[in-house]
């Protein structure tokens, strides 16, 4: 039994089993189930490919960590998974027609080549890059209307055996992301004053959620802030502003009333 196979038993106990102390309480906040977990050791590296579930369906998270000790990680759904498995075994074939790497050959910005996939509101770029330390595969994560950048570096010479682990988990899981099936409410626009408010419905690997953006228009150029809010609590944020708003309507029928009654008082009897 390989070091992978041997940490997928062990992870698949604690997720059957549930876990204890201060994980139990990490994983009920989260509300997340690990299924499945391998490990894969590529040169200085270590890869994590951990199947996590949570009431949305099935992902992958994809973490790498460093000989430094520096961690990195993307999310993958199932789908996603199986899409970036094929692009593997295709970007290994062409990694294995090059020659030895050649400083003079190298393209401006080590670019050998590049793909892109698209799922819901991420995308994620896989380029195939040289540069003085060798030859390795960069996948970056992006979110749509911005959103922090993640990337994960596959060297070049682990790109097989990556395919091959993350095939593994997907013959056992499948590519069936599972949770939510129908199509998501179009976005919303609305303008106040100089500010303009976008309202957008997306989802990821945590679930659906309203991203509100809020975009200032300034002689200074565009300020743009955002929030993000969990589609489980959407009832409690309408709550929360039907209260206010009918508070408001009280407060204003008062304000009314109350400069209103000197004029009446004022007139002849």
């Amino acid at each position: 039994m390989s070091s992978g196979d041997a940490r997928l038993s062990r992870r698949r106990g604690q997720a059957s089993n549930g876990a204890t102390g201060s994980d139990s309480g990490q994983q009920q906040q989260s509300n997340e189930q690990e299924l499945a977990t391998k490990m894969l050791q590529i040169q200085s590296k270590r890869f994590y490919l951990d199947v996590k579930q949570n009431r949305r369906g099935k992902f992958i998270k994809v973490a790498e960590i460093g000989a430094d000790g520096r961690r990195s990680q993307i999310f993958l759904a199932l789908s996603t998974a199986a899409d970036f498995r094929d692009h593997l075994g295709t970007f290994s074939e062409f990694y294995s027609q090059l020659g030895p790497p050649n400083s003079d050959t190298i393209p401006e910005d080590g670019k050998l080549k590049s793909e892109m996939m698209i799922k819901d509101n991420r995308r994620y770029y896989l380029d195939l890059k040289e540069n003085a330390r060798g030859r390795f595969l960069r996948v970056s994560q992006t979110i749509t209307r911005g959103g922090p950048r993640s990337q994960v570096a596959i060297p070049a010479q682990g790109m097989i055996e990556f395919r091959d682990n993350l095939t593994d988990l997907l013959d056992e899981f499948g590519t069936d992301d599972g949770g939510f099936k129908g199509d998501l409410p179009d976005g919303r626009h609305m303008r106040v004053d100089n500010k303009n408010f976008y309202f957008d419905v997306g989802q990821n690997n945590r679930g659906i959620y309203m991203r509100i953006s809020e975009v200032t228009t300034t002689v200074k150029g565009n300020f743009r802030t955002a929030i993000t809010v969990p589609e489980k609590s959407w009832s409690r944020f309408r709550d929360y502003f039907r209260d206010y708003c009918e508070k408001m309507a009280e407060c204003n029928e008062k304000s009314t009333t109350a400069t209103s009654v000197p004029a009446e008082s004022a007139s002849p009897q």
